[in-house]
Parts: structure tokens; sequence; C-alpha cells
């Protein structure tokens, strides 16, 4: 589970909650209207439906729960493993990582040792994965895409039904008494608007893009490290590229391990 997602969706919501009802708790019936959630909410809906095929759009609902997964995107220890098949691939050749192959649980990086291993030309296989990378980022953009549109699409019809709100106002302006609460109501739109946006989709929207940003950067990290396998690099000099993928913090850890596994 992946408790920061969860920890931040519950808090935001919970402090505006605590703020509507500072003064009471029966202030919250003033934030409910069901018309103006209609308008926010289906208008805001039903243009993300219009704007994706079906099944993009149910895609993108489901995308919800990827955020509180908690990712495992373990970059020092995938280097590491690295290091030990370039070891491997070092004292016994590079048929000998088909066996490693067969207890990796990854599949892009097992799919570029059996490549390797057949002899496959350097260039073709980074061709080969690369465009993997493309279709595995093109698939993620359609989800990312799908939240970044509704956050978008919130607003603009809060703003619509603020506007539906004030032209049913204007028309009735000879009861002063009904302004208040029809401004009231047509201003709820917007919250609702707003609401949708900064607390549901911008949160998932961005976690998204972090975990496929992370998620890419892994494969890179991959591909780097089997085409140096395949050139027949030093482990050494394969550790240092790959360490470069790191942030400084990071790579103390990483370069101990990597130089024992060397030496080894």
């Amino acid at each position: 589970m992946d408790l920061a997602s969860i920890i931040g969706v519950a808090l935001s919501i919970g402090l505006v909650l605590l703020a509507i009802m500072w003064n009471g708790v029966s202030a919250i019936v003033n934030f409910y209207d069901f018309q103006s959630i209609l308008i926010t909410f289906g208008g805001a809906f039903s243009v993300v439906l219009a704007s994706n095929t079906m099944s993009d759009f149910i895609g993108g609902l489901k995308s919800f729960g990827l955020i509180i997964k908690s990712p495992v995107f373990n970059t020092p220890e995938m280097i590491q493993k690295i290091i030990e098949l370039s070891n491997v691939a070092r004292k016994e050749g590079l048929l000998s990582l088909e066996e490693a192959a067969g207890n990796i649980n990854d599949n892009f990086l097992k799919k570029g040792i059996l490549l390797i291993v057949d002899g496959t030309d350097p260039e073709l296989v980074r061709a080969i994965m690369e465009t993997e990378l493309v279709s595995i980022d093109t698939r993620h953009k359609v989800k990312i895409n799908f939240w970044d549109t509704l956050g978008a699409m919130g607003p603009a019809w809060g703003m619509i039904g603020t506007l539906i709100g004030l032209v049913n106002m204007l028309q009735n302006m000879s009861d002063a008494a009904s302004i208040g609460p029809a401004m009231a109501i047509a201003l709820i739109t917007t919250f609702y608007g707003s609401m949708l946006a900064n607390w549901i989709c911008a949160p998932v929207a961005n976690k998204l893009k972090r975990n496929n940003n992370m998620e890419i950067m892994l494969k890179e990290i991959m591909v780097e490290g089997l085409l140096s396998i395949q050139a027949g690099e030093n482990p050494r000099v394969i550790e240092e590229k790959l360490k470069s993928f790191l942030a400084p913090s990071e790579r103390g850890g990483q370069e101990e391990g990597g130089e024992a596994d060397a030496e080894a």
C-alpha cells in the first residue's frame, strides 16, 4: 500500500471538511446540491468519455487504484543484478546468461537477455528494447492524460454550473430573499469542480507520472546494462555507467556492492 497517497488524499478532504464544519456540523448541508453534482461531475465525466474510447475510459477509471499500490522500483538492486550478470558473462560467456534468465521475473530484462544469447546485433537489440519502452510509455500516458483531461474539465463544468445558477438567479431578482441562497448554490458548482481537479485528478496524474518516469528509467538502466554486457565491458565500467542514473545519495552502498562483485 502506498501510504503517502492514502494519507494525502484523506488528509486533504479531512482538512476541507474540518474548515466547513468549524462552526457547526450542520454547515456541511450547505455544501450539498444535487443539481450542481449532476452538472459538474456529470458534465466532466461525459466530456472525458467523449474524448476517449470506451476501453480507455474504463482503463482510466481503474488506474485510480494504481496510486494506492506501492510500486516496486528498486534501482540499486537492479544495478546489482546487472553487475552479477556481467560477472557471469565475463567468466562463462554470454550463453551462460540463458540459464540466469530463468531466475529473473522481469519480462523486459529477460527478453533483453534472450536477445543477447541468440546473438542479435547490438543495434537491433537496442532498437527492439527502445521500441518496447516507447510502447510502455505511450500506454501509461493514455491513463495520465485521462486524469489530466478530467482535471481540466472539472473547473470548466463547475463554471458552466455557476453561469447556469447566475442566470436563474437574475431571472428572479424580484425576490430579494432568494438571491443569497441562489448565489450560494451557483458557487457550489465551482467548488465541486475545484475539488475534483485538485483533490483527485492532480494527485492521481502526478503520481502516475512519477511512477512512469521511475519505470522508464529502470528499464533504460536495463538496456544500457545489457548492451554493455554484450559488448564485453568490464563489470567496474558497467557499474560506473549505471550508477550515473542514481542520485549521489544512493551511490554509496551500490558502489561497495558493485566493487565487491567485480573483485570476486
